[in-house]
């Protein structure tokens, strides 16, 4: 017996053997099972999505001999006979290739007569909004009051093109796109059932490359058995379907999340060997912060069984949620853009660049305005932005400002009052008021900072104290978060217990609780175990303590900058005004 192929031999014979599309599966079985029959259906729904497929099993259902029900026999003439595609009452129509009037009306002369074997006269339609305006109009009289032994049963992929009137006169069913989990599971059990051996990362990328189509995907995975020779392998699907093994991408999110160019540019070369589609490794990439977010906001709504789920949960616990969209939101963007650039390489490239380009800085870095060079001396803008040269009512020749990365304090002074000695000169030689004494008092203001508290012992550990503790932990991502919702409760024996506000939760797993049980161990130098439980924070949280902090220290640096005399005559000479939401404190 020839070859069959896949798309065919399992192709479904009953509404059990259906993978998906149980919407419209239930609404089909309750009315056959108590006979609530309409006399005409539409089936819409992607190529390959089972609407002549479904259209098939309602026919057998309705012409089986053994009654109309929702499980035909299967063993009846009348079932083998459309199983085999010879059934005299079942007309199947393409109207792709019949949409004259001539064929409709001709396909219509025989409504008339009763059926030859079978219970009803079935027409089976398929594409039928490719028929011609005057098609429909010879179907629709027929279509309104047809006999009561005939049933019509239309598919299509494009609804919208049909008259209003022929849509007034069906139960319409819109089949949906199968996920990419539900075509892996039953490319699974395909597979096992044909005894073909085969990696699951394999059938992801399947299920991935047939975007909702289970046909789609059986040829595809036909097509792969050929290519790995009698397997499904990942390495030969990626080459087939000229993708790359997702561990590549993989390691391009890890140094993203790292944060260093050279990292990320590694990253991409290793996978330019493989002579990538960078448009299908870009939404690969989008593919795995999309399922990062996941893992972040809802870890249980991921299935286990997706590639590479270890990589994916380390990820999500090293980067931040804010960090996640923004990778997504940058690569959601230039991939509409991707085609523009010189080669799609220097594209990909600078896509990655852009993420570690807007990814906010630590905030131990400031930025401030170093002067270059100027050819005499503007007052000094205390602000932590990039600082653009400002525009004087008189003409004044002033020099270009860059930006500079600043590690200390005393460096943030230095580079916001610093003014070349011979410029510092000529300029008191103008009395524009900028003299040496005003200079090093500027220079003089103590900006050392405060010292920071040693380390607690685990016997002096208490809810008064936890707020230092957490932030002397070196945790981050989801369990800092949680950390910092947390309040200390208290200790018995070796436990530790904590209560968590009910209200950020969102992010809380019970193994949150064997983290920071490490975390504090570690910090305690001893082996400890932590409870956690919901309730209502009564008492000052860390985050709470960090927001308030930083709230206080913007609005003492906005005092500062306000008073400063500089600053004053700044405002009064170019009748200016601060910024208020570009003042950074200084730590």
């Amino acid at each position: 017996m020839s070859y069959q192929v896949l798309a065919r031999k399992w192709r479904p014979r009953s509404f059990a053997e259906m993978a998906g599309q149980e919407h419209v599966l239930q609404a089909l079985i309750n009315a056959l099972d108590n006979n609530r029959l309409h006399h005409a259906y539409l089936f819409t729904g992607t190529r390959g999505v089972g609407k002549t497929t479904i259209a098939r099993i309602l026919s057998k259902c309705l012409n089986c001999e053994k009654g109309i029900g929702s499980v035909p026999c299967g063993e009846c003439a009348s079932c083998n006979e459309i199983n085999d595609g010879r059934f005299m009452d079942l007309i199947e129509v393409d109207a792709a290739s019949r949409t004259g009037v001539d064929d409709m009306r001709d396909l219509l002369d025989n409504v008339q007569y009763a059926p030859s074997r079978g219970r009803y006269k079935i027409y089976l339609i398929d594409e039928v909004h490719m028929l011609s305006k005057s098609s429909f109009a010879a179907l629709l009289k027929t279509l309104e009051e047809p006999p009561p032994h005939v049933k019509f049963l239309f598919a299509t992929t494009d609804p919208q093109k049909l008259p209003i009137t022929v849509l007034s006169r069906c139960l319409q069913f819109n089949l949906k796109n199968l996920s990419a989990e539900r075509i892996t599971q039953h490319l699974q059990f395909v597979l096992g059932e044909e005894q073909v051996p085969f990696e699951e990362a394999a059938l992801w990328s399947l299920a991935r490359a047939a975007d909702g189509s289970m046909r789609d995907a059986l040829s595809l995975t036909d097509q792969a058995i050929g290519h790995g020779g009698g397997q499904v392998n990942e390495t030969e699907v990626s080459s087939m379907l000229g993708t790359i093994e997702r561990g590549y991408v993989v390691d391009i999110c890890n140094a993203l999340s790292s944060g260093t160019g050279s990292d990320v540019l590694g990253a991409v070369a290793r996978m330019a060997e493989q002579a990538p589609d960078y448009d299908l490794a870009l939404a690969d990439v989008l593919s795995i912060w999309h399922q990062v977010a996941i893992l972040q906001a809802v870890p249980e709504a991921l299935d286990k069984g997706v590639s590479h789920y270890s990589a994916l949960i380390s990820l999500a616990e090293e980067v931040s949620r804010e960090d996640a969209q923004l990778f997504y939101q940058i690569c959601l963007l230039g991939r509409k853009d991707l085609h523009l650039a010189p080669d799609l390489k220097s594209g990909f490239e600078m896509i990655m660049l852009r993420a570690l380009a807007f990814r906010p800085l630590p905030p131990n870095k400031i930025i401030a305005a170093e002067p270059a060079a100027p050819q005499e001396a503007e007052p000094a803008v205390k602000k932590s932005e990039t600082v653009a040269p400002v525009e004087s009512p008189r003409p004044k020749a002033v020099g270009e400002t860059k930006a500079i990365v600043i590690d200390s304090p005393e460096q943030a002074i230095e580079a916001l009052i610093e003014v070349p000695k011979v410029e510092q000169k000529s300029v008191q030689e103008e009395n524009s008021g900028l003299d040496k004494t005003s200079l090093n008092q500027q220079a003089s203001v103590d900006t050392d900072p405060p010292e920071s508290k040693g380390k607690i012992s685990l016997q002096n550990f208490n809810p008064n104290n936890w707020i230092e503790i957490r932030k002397q932990l070196n945790i981050g991502a989801s369990l800092g978060e949680i950390a910092s919702h947390c309040l200390y409760r208290g200790r018995e024996g070796d436990q530790l217990n904590f209560l968590i506000d009910s209200g950020e939760t969102s992010l809380y797993d019970t193994a949150h609780q064997q983290s920071l049980a490490v975390a504090l161990g570690e910090y305690f130098e001893q082996s400890l175990t932590v409870d956690i439980c919901f309730g209502v924070a009564e008492q000052e949280t860390p985050r709470a303590a960090n927001l308030r902090e930083n709230s206080e220290r913007l609005a003492e640096a906005v005092n500062v900058l306000n008073n400063d005399s500089e600053v004053i005559k700044f405002k009064t000479v170019f009748d200016g005004t601060l910024d208020e939401q570009s003042v950074r404190p200084i730590d």
